[in-house]
């Protein structure tokens, strides 16, 4: 079962970190554009992501409670606290960090049926530096988790 459940953990993983690249990129993609409709159609393209990361954020979180049960570490062994707390704040700010480029596509949407031009609403969306920040805090974060997994401390 301990293979198994370590299979479903790291596909897991692989999903979420496949995700948080595809929202990232479109996101950046759609930053250094400026028609609305271009900029409707990446950030469309982050909703894929945002599947992706809450596909793999429950097969991680379930699978890799499981081995923690199933496995010789306990919930008291300090890398694996610290993982399921960075975890939480990973996801923390991944949704506080989504909010404005969110917003950024709705308003893209709206900007691009009108066939009117990108305002400066919209490149205010995009370019806030609070979502930017948590959005490339929480990546970081998911690297401080992954070396945590690969190495124990």
């Amino acid at each position: 079962m301990e293979n198994v459940a370590f299979f479903l953990h790291i596909l897991g993983v692989m999903l979420f970190v496949a995700g948080i690249v595809v929202a990232g990129a479109a996101f950046e993609a759609a930053r250094r554009r400026q028609r609305p409709s271009e900029i409707a159609l990446l950030l469309g393209l982050t909703r894929v992501g945002v599947a992706l990361v809450a596909v793999g954020t429950v097969l991680a979180g379930v699978f890799g409670l499981w081995l923690v049960h199933l496995g010789k570490w306990g919930y008291g062994s300090g890398w694996v606290d610290a993982s399921i707390a960075l975890f939480i704040l990973v996801l923390a700010l991944g949704g506080l960090g989504g909010r404005r480029p969110k917003e950024a596509r709705l308003l893209a949407s709206r900007l691009a049926e009108q066939d009117a031009p990108s305002d400066g609403e919209l490149r205010r969306l995009l370019d806030d530096r609070v979502s930017r920040a948590d959005n490339y805090g929480s990546l970081l974060l998911v690297v401080v988790i992954v070396a945590l997994m690969c190495f124990k401390p």
